[in-house]
């Protein structure tokens, strides 16, 4: 498989549900959905990305199997963000 990238503009989203430790609803390219807090982001030897998030166990999700992130938490800086 290709490394991809994600954008830096969605990079920035991930960022900020981090920094606040936004509660969020991730979709991904297989169809799995995961709740959780986002955490941090942590980059492996081989430079794949990942989203820590935090829930009842934590748990990395590679940042280019996202498809779409929801935020859960009240009164958020934003909504949604598709990827």
């Amino acid at each position: 498989m290709n490394q991809e990238n994600i954008s830096c503009e969605l990079h920035d989203f991930i960022e900020i549900a981090c920094m606040y430790g936004y509660q969020v609803q991730l979709e991904l390219k297989d169809d799995q959905v995961i709740e959780g807090k986002a955490v941090d982001i942590t980059t492996s030897k081989d430079k794949h990305e990942y989203l820590i998030i935090k829930n009842e166990q934590e748990q990395q999700v590679e940042l280019t199997q996202l498809t779409k992130l929801t935020v859960l938490t009240p009164n958020a800086q934003f909504k949604e963000v598709i990827f």
